[in-house]
């Protein structure tokens, strides 16, 4: 019995729901027969790309769920005309536990050289929970299920890739390339003569302050003649000059 108490009403209307969709068309996806039509940015595993891993554990290091199990070990390389060999890290193993992983990309994000990437690839299920830790032949094999790059958005900023392609161009090319003979910077332009005069205005004035006591000394000595004393220094003549020396050097007291 329904709210209005009608009995049958509620069970008639169900049936009423189920009539009216027997008459539409189905949409269903005869899975798996027919593969899925997925978003371009589905996660459905990480594949490896063996040749651009080189153990730098970061992402193990961020792996919130601890699900990705890494070992190398150390290599020396005979590298010719070096003073002594180099060594690199080869990798040995390389798994991802899946039982454990909760897709949230963080390993992928966090990779500096691109040795991880999602694929929507979804179809690894196992009967028994231990066989979805996966080693690096299984997650290489899934590279090739990796869709490519959307195209980039002609109004968006260049990629970084293009930037490092076009930074050795631009510092290549001469600074004073186009630019007429004799022309100025257009900072200088700017400056004008009043900022070319205070700068040759304040290379004077730093001169003498610069040259410090001892050389304006040094200017003061060198312009009196060897053995002579400035007239500040030389006595004045009058009755107090023959009590000093000048007055005894002028001859013999007579008695």
């Amino acid at each position: 019995m329904n709210a209005n108490g009608v009995p049958g009403g509620g069970l008639a209307k169900g049936l009423a729901i189920t009539l009216r969709t027997m008459t539409r068309r189905s949409h269903t996806q005869q899975y798996p027969d027919v593969s899925p039509e997925l978003p371009p940015r589905s996660r459905g595993v990480i594949a490896l790309l063996e040749e651009n891993c080189t153990v730098c554990m970061l992402c193990a290091r961020e792996c919130p769920d601890w699900c990705i199990y890494i070992d190398s070990h150390k290599e020396t390389v005979e590298v010719p005309g070096a003073a002594r060999p180099r060594q690199r890290n080869v990798l040995d193993r390389f798994a991802i536990d899946f039982s454990l992983c909760m897709y949230c990309g963080i390993c992928i994000e966090a990779c500096p050289f691109d040795a991880l990437y999602w694929t929507p690839e979804f179809e690894y299920a196992e009967y028994d929970i231990r066989d979805l830790l996966h080693e690096k032949d299984r997650l290489g094999e899934w590279m090739a299920t990796v869709p490519p790059p959307p195209a980039h958005d002609p109004n968006g900023e260049p990629a970084k890739e293009e930037l490092a392609a076009a930074r050795p161009a631009a510092a290549g090319r001469p600074a004073a390339a186009g630019r007429p003979e004799g022309s100025r910077p257009a900072a200088a332009r700017a400056a004008g003569p009043r900022a070319a005069g205070s700068r040759a205005a304040g290379s004077r004035e730093a001169g003498p302050r610069a040259a410090g006591p001892r050389a304006a000394g040094s200017r003061a000595a060198g312009s009196h003649p060897a053995g002579s004393r400035p007239a500040s220094e030389q006595p004045a003549d009058g009755p107090e000059a023959g009590e000093g020396g000048r007055g005894e050097a002028a001859g013999p007291v007579e008695s």
